[in-house]
């Protein structure tokens, strides 16, 4: 489909709903009493299906979390076709939205026809959803000539508009990866932050319960660019702390050094977290929660071109070395023993990684996994204990793993950091002559952080202390990619501000790794438009911001 044609469906159909002049099924679409206010989601595409979403709530934010849903189970009507009009529908059938679960409905189909693309709609009680699009993966041995993907994070609804996610739902993809912060905990504050609405007092305050984070995700998902979005194509998701609480680790709270907090007691709210999530997401029914337990982590390879390992960085790791934040000369950190991703999670991406047979592996992470020395003296080193630095002999199993079975082309995006990032992978960071094994883009955040800059006094730090980075910039927006059998090629989408809506998109760099031969080429380098200066305090990352009183 072609990029205009695409304007069109999305302006068409994905925000105004247009369902209505649909032949097939008669009802109202985008009416005021329609349950389909959070919109429709695709995910996890396999070459022979998808996973179709939707959650009715006519009331999405109803203190009580029910989505204004009667307590009973309640019949939608699913479709899904080749062609955007339902001429040629290839799979219809019923299924039934639980209150147990807020009135979500997960779709797994199977029998579909690989690397196609097709539209799904909902219906019930009489109104008609928008209409989404989506894709299946390639065949298992298939050589397509190119995938087209994205990735995002950090979507902090108080502190930006979604303007980013309305650039990317007119984007031709093939699936997105959302590598977690999906929403913040943290109260809205009393107009909403930048939105400048009033919310009921439940908003205010930090979410604890599965009430609260379901109304959380319902809020967020109210969003028409993030609806549109999540319409125009499938996707991948994970968790990241923000989730459920900031910094969070297994089974440990931020907050597990005070005497009243009980481990127990964490896990009820990571359950609730868990539950709410899964609620709001296009997963597999391998990825329901089982209390505070949840299997987020796998793989998807898109025929012989491309594979993606998605991790759990947050559920099975140790707690962060010498009391978290930023620290100067943790040997806990260097403890061979600690782990990041859990024996099980390590063991299994190594072996998966080891016998894939596509060109490009993927590993689809929630934070940065290069060195990110926060001092730029030659004498001092400086590290977040959140990030893979505090898990450093982790990460060194992880990339010498990579090398021993000579793994093609190793790949790794992340999130988290509120920032665009591009480094190159090293077994040895300390030895400038090591030879590079892989590459890693991290993208900024679509809109925590608020509108950031070109660069700040941090990045420019991080640049001089990390020769292994090759690009910084802290805007918000997103990371699209091709991946073709010769070359990867990335580009840093960047909007100008998310305080207001309606910043345009632009490409800030871009990147190309040929395959074979690990390492980054810069082959753009656009000056940003309409950026503010360089601020006097930088803008943080999730592991060093100031967190609000409690």
């Amino acid at each position: 489909m072609n990029k205009v044609s695409r304007r069109g469906f999305l302006t068409a159909t994905l925000v105004a709903g247009s369902a209505a002049a649909i032949p097939g099924w008669t009802g109202s679409a985008g009416a005021s009493s329609t349950p389909f206010t959070l919109g429709v989601a695709s995910g996890d595409p396999a070459p022979d299906g998808v996973v179709l979403w939707t959650r009715l709530a006519p009331d999405p934010l109803a203190v009580d979390g029910r989505g204004g849903m009667p307590d009973r189970p309640v019949t939608v009507q699913w479709q899904i076709a080749e062609d955007e009009g339902f001429g040629r529908v290839v799979r219809e059938g019923r299924a039934a939205a639980q209150p147990k679960y807020g009135h979500s409905v997960h779709v797994e189909l199977h029998g579909l026809r690989p690397g196609r693309e097709y539209h799904y709609r909902f219906r019930a009680g009489g109104e008609i959803s928008p209409v989404g699009r989506t894709k299946t993966a390639p065949a298992p041995g298939a050589r397509p000539d190119s995938l087209a993907f994205a990735f995002v994070s950090c979507q902090n609804w108080y502190e930006g508009f979604y303007t980013a996610y309305r650039h990317l739902a007119e984007e031709d993809l093939d699936v997105l990866f959302h590598l977690g912060d999906y929403l913040y905990e943290y109260g809205v504050g009393a107009t909403g932050g930048v939105r400048g609405l009033t919310l009921p007092e439940q908003y205010l305050k930090e979410t604890f319960t599965l009430t609260e984070y379901r109304n959380r995700h319902a809020l967020y998902r109210t969003d028409a660019d993030l609806q549109a979005a999540h319409a125009s194509c499938p996707w991948m998701v994970t968790v990241d702390d923000h989730d459920v609480e900031n910094n969070w680790a297994g089974d440990i709270s931020q907050i597990d050094n005070e005497p009243d907090q009980d481990r127990q007691v964490f896990l009820q709210r990571r359950a609730a977290a868990f539950q709410a999530y899964y609620e709001h997401m296009p997963l597999r029914r391998g990825s329901m929660p089982w209390g505070p337990d949840m299997r987020l982590y796998r793989r998807q390879a898109f025929g012989r071109l491309a594979a993606f390992s998605v991790l759990d960085t947050r559920q099975y790791r140790d707690d962060q070395p010498c009391g978290d934040g930023e620290k100067v000369g943790c040997a806990e950190r260097l403890d061979p023993n600690r782990t990041m991703l859990g024996a099980e999670q390590e063991e299994w991406l190594l072996s998966t990684l080891g016998r894939s047979h596509a060109t490009w592996n993927v590993v689809a992470n929630q934070l940065l996994m290069a060195p990110l020395d926060h001092d730029a003296s030659p004498e001092v080193q400086s590290f977040g204990m959140d990030l893979w630095d505090g898990y450093a002999a982790a990460r060194h199993r992880l990339l010498s793993g990579m090398v021993e079975r000579e793994v093609s082309n190793p790949v790794v995006i992340s999130g988290d950091i509120h920032r665009s990032l591009a480094a190159e992978l090293k077994t040895d960071f300390d030895d400038p002559a090591a030879p590079v094994m892989g590459v890693e883009f991290a993208g900024t955040s679509i809109s925590s952080g608020r509108d950031g800059a070109d660069q700040d006094r941090l990045g420019q730090i991080f640049m001089r202390a990390n020769p292994h980075l090759r690009f910084h910039n802290v805007q918000r927006g997103y990371v699209r990619a091709r991946a073709t059998p010769e070359t990867l090629t990335v580009d840093y989408r960047v909007v100008p501000y998310v305080s207001r809506p309606g910043a345009p998109v632009s490409t800030r760099a871009s990147f190309a790794v040929e395959a074979g031969r690990p390492g980054l080429h810069q082959i753009a380098d656009n000056p940003p438009v309409g950026v503010r200066s360089v601020p006097d305090v930088a803008s943080p990352p999730d592991h060093l911001a100031e967190q609000p009183a409690r």
